[in-house]
């Protein structure tokens, strides 16, 4: 797509649409070839993984739900959970958990139970969806509070064999900005050189979503107030600092989330955008006060071209997570992505370059979106500097701080945050795609394996219906293999994972969900009975020359 050249999603009627669906279902060998999955090569109940000791599955003393694993550190794996913190040993898993008990005061739930609508009672508990480590010693943890959101200090000693695990005490404090009033409302956190950033719900009732900072050093700032051009009933995912130069004042925050499509706007209902907001914002002097004056977002696509020119959208983002390479302000971006549920069941992994994501920010704006408009890119005089430039930064190198902003730019800004061209995937395709029952991702981790025959890239993603899915990636010479080797049942009682969290030093994933926490083994080889078989299997965990495919088949790959 040419700069200034105008993008829409295909609008089409129900019964085209409907067609289209049915032409992906029964052509999906040929229409997607490279980049297709079939189903995986093999399949494991959760009594069979449990009696080949390849699964944990943690139970707990006291009753309790919503797992959530939040954070991994220091050779511990931290869940936060209704009404309780857990802390486990990564390297010696079956030691007992630490655990601290954190409900809410009977005076917030019995408040809590007579605001909320009859039937949701069962909200009223402090479910904590924050967990960020302060220093060595000590985690900031926060939870919903029953509707009344609250943080306090952890204290987890100096080195896991300390096995110190308890609440400071007089640390709790009102956790407004750092957590969600419910936990149905999707947020975020992460914790930079000091500061807490969050994407939350401000009040009780949800109508108010922010990207907020708090507890540290710089201004308490957050995203303009009540304004949908900003926030449309976003569902906020993950955030992640990643550096634009050399220069570190134009260090930013990129969060990726997905919000609702401003009413009377055509398909699709939902989009899926990366914002980013400058770390030494401290807001505007009279305009946007203790608010971000850099905050701009982009959309992300995710598609795939049918045979006649035709494209199938999967709009939804449902998680992102990012790779590392040799130059850390080039990341690769990975997005699980899934199909409206109107339409036929359907995942992609679609992976973005920070270059084609900056390429965006620096490109044209949106302009005049409204309920009765598609927007148009913006033609008129751009404020100097830049909207989105960092003070002090490459772009504005003569504003020392964000208040010296000019009253114009920060005013184009608060009107015009969404940039007119997207981000399009890598080969403007996906990675790979799935469609078909049980092709629901919800979450995933990614591993980089070598083995006999290359460096892998080895995706576990989490589905709908309680399953890890281990699809392995070898590209070479410009081509991409992608196999789906295998499907393991990780719940006893099946439930949409939520959370996973992968451990390569020890070679375990750990899966959440609201039933139930399970430990899995990385290394989980079926007993292969030939050599071939082995390596036509293409498991890059059973394959490595270090390793063996079964007792019986030892390093013959």
């Amino acid at each position: 797509m040419k700069e200034g050249e105008k993008f829409r999603y295909p609008v089409a009627p129900a019964k085209l649409r409907q067609a289209s669906v049915l032409l992906l279902l029964l052509a999906q060998g040929s229409l997607l070839e490279a980049s297709s999955l079939q189903l995986p090569r093999f399949s494991s109940t959760f009594k069979e993984v449990l009696k080949a000791k390849s699964v944990k599955e943690f139970i707990f003393k006291f009753e309790t739900r919503d797992f959530r694993l939040l954070h991994m550190d220091q050779g511990w794996i931290y869940a936060g959970l209704r009404d309780y913190l857990v802390s486990f040993s990564q390297s010696k898993m079956n030691r007992e958990p630490l655990i601290i008990k954190w409900p809410a005061s009977p005076e917030k739930e019995k408040t809590c139970r007579m605001k909320v609508i009859k039937g949701q009672e069962n909200l009223c508990f402090n479910f904590v969806r924050v967990i960020q480590p302060l220093n060595r010693t000590h985690l900031l943890v926060c939870g919903t509070g029953a509707f009344s959101p609250i943080c306090a200090i952890a204290n987890r000693g100096r080195d896991p064999q300390d096995f110190v695990f308890h609440l400071v005490r007089n640390s709790q404090t009102s956790g407004l900005g750092s957590c969600s009033y419910s936990p149905h409302y999707e947020s975020m956190a992460t914790f930079i050189d000091g500061n807490l950033y969050t994407g939350v719900y401000m009040n009780f009732i949800g109508s108010d979503p922010a990207i907020f900072r708090t507890t540290g050093h710089l201004p308490t700032l957050r995203s303009d107030s009540y304004n949908n051009l900003w926030l449309n009933a976003p569902e906020f995912l993950k955030a992640f600092k990643i550096s634009d130069s050399l220069n570190r004042n134009d260090d930013k925050l990129y969060f990726f989330f997905r919000e609702k499509a401003i009413q009377g706007l055509p398909e699709p209902t939902v989009l899926a955008l990366v914002g980013r907001v400058c770390l030494n914002d401290v807001g505007g002097q009279y305009l946007l006060t203790n608010q971000w004056t850099t905050f701009l977002k982009a959309r992300l696509v995710c598609f795939v071209t049918e045979k006649d020119g035709r494209k199938t959208f999967f709009n939804k983002l449902q998680d992102v997570f990012i790779h590392p390479v040799d130059d850390k302000r080039d990341p690769l971006i990975y997005g699980i992505f899934t199909t409206p549920s109107d339409q036929l069941q359907g995942s992609a992994i679609c992976v973005y370059s920070m270059a084609d994501i900056r390429a965006a920010f620096n490109g044209s704006f949106t302009d005049k979106i409204s309920s009765t408009n598609t927007g148009e890119p913006y033609t008129g005089d751009v404020p100097t500097p830049r909207p989105g430039s960092c003070p002090g930064g490459v772009s504005a190198p003569n504003f020392h701080s964000s208040k010296a902003f000019p009253s114009k730019m920060i005013e184009f800004i608060r009107t015009h945050p969404l940039m007119f061209n997207p981000v399009y995937p890598l080969q403007r395709r996906p990675l790979f795609v799935r469609t078909g029952p049980n092709s629901t991702f919800t979450t995933g981790v990614m591993d980089v394996v070598k083995a006999a025959d290359g460096s892998y890239k080895v995706f576990h993603l989490g589905t709908a219906h309680g399953t890890v899915q281990k699809v392995a990636v070898l590209e070479s010479n410009g081509t991409t293999e992608a196999v789906n080797l295998e499907e393991v049942a990780v719940f006893r009682t099946p439930a949409p994972v939520k959370t996973m969290m992968i451990s390569s030093n020890q070679e375990n994933l750990f899966v959440a969900s609201d039933t139930g926490l399970s430990q899995l083994k990385l290394q989980r080889c079926p007993p292969y009975k030939t050599c071939a078989l082995c390596c036509r299997v293409r498991d890059p965990y059973c394959i490595s020359p270090l390793k063996s495919c079964s007792p019986k088949v030892k390093r013959c790959c």
